[in-house]
């Protein structure tokens, strides 16, 4: 009996070392682990120059980190050819000093943004478990953020072109490319109506990528019917908290959970295209922990069809 007791208990303590060791990793250390993930996709006509785009998504911004900041600002020695941002960038009501910082290097490079609720409400404590009920809600008592201070950096300063509910075009190296975008899905402002009205207004181009922060079906079934050659989202966080060899929990959105992070292909009526969903470089700053989920920006480079 005694030996049993004592084995119960070695076992409780093996457990508890192993859960603070984890808890260690993911708050302590994992979370500034920030990377990069590349990818080649084959887009564009033969003969064409290859394009670099850097996706950055959910930044999250907090005035105390720094080291996010930095590594940020040299995000520009990947030499990228466009940038896509599907926002989250603020964290903080005083996070946009730090996204000017991590992003003034990007000066000049073209670019093209929408954004998420946390661009416009600051985030709130709330308990972890709530998200396997479903998407999250916005706290009641959320702070508002300067979204304008944030859009006239982006715009006036950094050249991007916000296409919430919008849509755009840019030449880059040569080869036309629209942009077809929705305000954030997640809190019900994306309006695909008013996007393709605005993209059906554009010049036509050989390539078409849709840009969402949160990568609801709906979003991206509607993007894929109107054309969209490969789609770009954040918001997932990758799941955050990932179980080694089995992947995502949650999603904080309706897309399977295969798809919350990486590199994929989505279909819809007989269409596949790729998708790129980025596990984002932050958090909310009341969950400050990525566990088997570096934060990340990925460098996807299209390349000419074979």
């Amino acid at each position: 009996m005694a030996s049993a007791s004592r084995s119960a208990l070695t076992a409780l303590a093996a457990v508890g070392a192993a859960g603070a060791a984890a808890a260690v990793w993911g708050v302590g250390i994992e979370r500034q682990l920030f990377t990069v993930r590349r990818h080649v996709v084959r887009l564009l006509d033969r003969g064409a120059t290859p394009i670099r785009i850097l996706h950055i998504s959910d930044a999250h911004m907090a005035p105390w980190q720094r080291r996010k900041r930095q590594w940020m600002a040299g995000l520009v020695a990947l030499r990228p050819d466009l940038v896509i941002s599907t926002g989250d960038s603020l964290g903080h009501a005083d996070g946009i000093a730090g996204i000017r910082e991590a992003l003034a290097p990007l000066r000049g490079v073209p670019g093209v943004f929408v954004h998420g609720s946390n661009d416009y409400w600051g985030p709130g404590p709330r308990n972890p478990f709530h998200y396997f009920r479903g998407p999250s809600q916005r706290a009641p008592k959320a702070v508002r953020l300067d979204t304008e201070a944030l859009d006239g950096f982006m715009t006036d300063e950094l050249g991007w072109v916000g296409i919430d509910n919008g849509a755009t075009t840019i030449t880059v190296r040569g080869s036309r490319i629209r942009f077809v975008g929705v305000a954030d899905a997640h809190h019900d402002s994306d309006d695909l109506d008013a996007a393709a009205a605005a993209l059906s207004d554009e010049p036509d181009a050989p390539l078409t990528l849709g840009v969402a922060h949160a990568p609801y079906r709906r979003v991206l079934d509607g993007f894929t019917a109107l054309g969209a050659d490969m789609l770009f989202a954040g918001h997932t966080h990758g799941g955050q908290v990932r179980v080694p060899f089995y992947g995502a929990l949650v999603a904080n959105c309706d897309i399977p959970l295969r798809q919350a992070r990486g590199l994929s292909m989505w279909t819809h009526r007989g269409r596949i295209v790729p998708l790129n969903v980025s596990a984002g470089l932050g958090h909310s700053i009341y969950a400050p922990v990525r566990f088997a989920c570096r934060p990340e920006v990925s460098l996807i480079t299209l390349a000419p069809r074979a």
